[in-house]
């Protein structure tokens, strides 16, 4: 189909621009390349240097549980040994406890002093010979009056010695009680050694146990605070990260706006030549065909948040707050 005569010279215009447009590259590195891509931002680098400091950084906290858990198992065992140990003391006191008067007055006898006898023989000696000495004094008086040998003089040196044999065996009686009461005082003094000894063992391994408690507490202490740590740290680098990825993404939209309109810029003037020759081709009656546009692109600010969501959410689950088990 021919154009018609006034449109020769207009159509001649139109291939001459259509020609010179065409020939000439379209600078792509003008809205392409990675000038265009949002870099780290310094949240992100700051969470990403976070997490790299904290890469073993509870392994000097569980040393410490650990090391308080091998101390406190050490002081319990030791506890346990001091414990064993009263053990004797207590059958030993056991053994030391009478449970009827004879064995009362059997174990007061082996307590009794070795000596005590021989204490009592020189006592006794000794009385027998101021008895002797009170007796010679009787009888030289009785010489000096010349009444010795006489009835009466009999019957004195007769009662005096009656009372003396008395004397003596209350004072024999009275050495022996006194012995045995030291025995008896004896036993009881070796009955309560034992119990307090076995006594302070048991005290001593309470002791021990107590601490071994406080050693084990000190191991669940250094575990929880290790938890704390990584726990704290894990948060850190989730609002840094979701932050950074939040704020990448708006730059990278402000990127991807400015690229596309570098985009535009470039396209624009074969899109006003499309537009011309479309409307040409109306003038010349070869139909209305709508000129070829580039699609809507999508909203930049849009596709920036749902980036940096994707990437908070990547973040959430890289550096998640781990669980805290209580056994």
């Amino acid at each position: 189909m021919a154009l018609p005569d006034y449109l020769e010279d207009t159509s001649k215009d139109f291939a001459k621009q259509l020609t010179a447009t065409t020939s000439v590259p379209i600078d792509t590195t003008k809205f392409t390349g990675r000038q265009f891509v949002g870099g780290e931002d310094p949240l992100q680098t700051q969470a990403i240097g976070i997490a790299q400091q904290g890469v073993g950084s509870y392994q000097p906290f569980l040393t410490a549980a650990q090391q308080a858990g091998v101390s406190g198992a050490t002081t319990l065992g030791t506890a346990a040994t001091a414990l064993g140990g009263a053990q004797p003391n207590i059958t030993a006191a056991q053994g030391l406890a009478p449970t009827t008067g004879a064995q009362a007055t059997a174990q007061a006898q082996d307590f009794m002093s070795p000596f005590q006898q021989q204490v009592i023989d020189t006592t006794l000696a000794e009385f027998d010979r101021n008895r002797a000495m009170q007796e010679q004094q009787i009888r030289d008086q009785q010489a000096q009056l010349g009444v010795l040998g006489a009835g009466r003089a009999g019957v004195q040196l007769a009662e005096y010695g009656s009372g003396a044999d008395r004397e003596r065996a209350l004072l024999q009686a009275g050495l022996l009680q006194q012995g045995f009461g030291q025995g008896q005082q004896a036993a009881q003094q070796a009955l309560a050694n034992q119990l307090g000894l076995a006594g302070a063992q048991q005290q001593f391994s309470g002791a021990l146990q107590g601490l071994a408690g406080q050693q084990f507490g000190q191991a669940g202490f250094q575990t929880g605070l290790s938890n704390f740590l990584q726990s704290s740290r894990a948060g850190d680098i989730q609002a840094l990260g979701g932050l950074g990825s939040l704020r990448q993404g708006i730059t990278q939209a402000q990127l991807t706006a400015d690229q596309q309109a570098a985009q535009a810029a470039a396209f624009e003037p074969q899109q006003r030549l499309q537009q011309y020759g479309a409307g040409l081709g109306q003038v010349a009656g070869f139909g209305a065909q709508a000129p070829q546009l580039p699609t809507e692109a999508a909203n930049p600010l849009d596709k920036a948040l749902g980036t940096a969501l994707g990437v908070g959410g990547l973040y959430a689950k890289i550096f998640a707050k781990p669980q805290v088990v209580i056994r």
